[in-house]
């Protein structure tokens, strides 16, 4: 059950700290407003991928006896991961344009998140495969996972609010490239790590 614990926190880590929409909302947010107001915008996710999250569960639940489908889904989530891999290794630090930043609240938060593909690719390539296997060890592993995630995903957000508030150079800073060079490398083993179970699951490998 660790292993999902762990997974849920570097993915939501990653995905937290990543250049988006919703990153350029919160700070933008901050900067024009206070931290309190970024920090509102940052809690989007937890409102819009409820839907998301039980639709690829259902999908995945008819589909569970199907190994090799499983597999190909397993390889596609690990091209995912591993491109969000690839993005955060090559982040210079450069990663908000605040011009092009639309008028901001919680319920632009929300429509930004809402709107974007990535939240639907996590989890139809990464989230729903990843809670299905962890909801054959036992109930508790899929709400490790996702505890996790969102702790992680949110924290992250509320986290940089925090610090922008306090310092607007700090997204410019060493610590932050670092910190996303480093999730990036993290990110590439568990991609491998979601190579191995769709080449199981696909009967290619067998050790």
């Amino acid at each position: 059950m660790f292993y999902y614990l762990t997974f849920g926190i570097i993915l939501g880590l990653s995905a937290g700290f990543a250049p988006g929409p919703l990153l350029t909302l919160v700070i933008s947010e901050t900067l024009e407003h206070d931290t309190k107001a970024g920090i509102k915008v940052a809690l989007a996710p937890i409102i819009t991928d409820l839907p998301i999250i039980i639709l690829t569960l259902y999908v995945f639940a008819q589909l569970s006896r199907f190994h090799k489908l499983l597999g190909t889904v397993s390889l596609i989530g690990g091209c995912f991961v591993l491109l969000m891999a690839y993005d955060s290794i090559r982040e210079k630090g450069n990663v908000l344009n605040l011009q092009a930043a639309t008028p901001k609240s919680l319920s632009k938060g929300i429509l930004a998140n809402a709107l974007s593909p990535h939240p639907y690719l996590f989890w139809l390539s990464v989230g729903a495969p990843t809670m299905a296997k962890a909801l054959s060890l036992n109930i508790f592993a899929p709400l490790l996972f996702m505890s996790g995630f969102y702790t992680f995903l949110v924290g992250s957000k509320v986290l940089l609010a925090i610090f922008v508030g306090k310092s607007k150079t700090f997204l410019s800073g060493n610590i932050y490239r670092y910190t996303i060079r480093f999730l990036g490398l993290v990110l590439g083993i568990l991609a491998f790590a979601l190579f191995i179970d769709g080449l199981k699951l696909l009967g290619i490998l067998t050790v």
